[in-house]
């Protein structure tokens, strides 16, 4: 087994209007829900607007906080799922789900090394 990432890709501006949103919300608990069942998941969670985000980068050795996303532009990581799956193909399945769920992109990205790697 691996650990995947699915980051959900959101547009940039506000979240959509509740009758809209509250379909999609009971979607990704279903997903969310199966993903468990299967015994595939370790994480998930939406992340707050790009705008509450901050960078930490060095420069000229010191570390300078930029307030704001590392790249703005049209699209943000929205959320993200964090799963268990046998190869990158299981976990495609798993992105199809989700993408049918949220209506949005989903980029899958294998973590490296083994699952052990990433546990306390």
């Amino acid at each position: 087994m691996k650990h995947f990432l699915l980051a959900i890709q959101q547009p940039d501006g506000g979240p959509p209007a509740p009758e809209v949103l509250e379909p999609i919300m009971r979607h990704v608990e279903t997903f969310n829900a199966e993903l468990k069942a299967a015994d595939a998941w370790v994480f998930a969670g939406g992340l707050q607007p790009p705008a509450a985000a901050a960078v930490a980068r060095l420069r000229e050795g010191e570390v300078v906080i930029a307030e704001g996303p590392y790249d703005p532009g049209r699209e943000h990581v929205g959320g993200l799922t964090i799963l268990k799956a046998r190869d990158f193909k299981e976990a495609l399945g798993w992105a199809r789900k989700l993408a049918r769920a949220t209506t949005l992109p989903v980029e899958v990205r294998e973590f490296q090394g083994e699952m052990l790697d990433h546990l306390p």
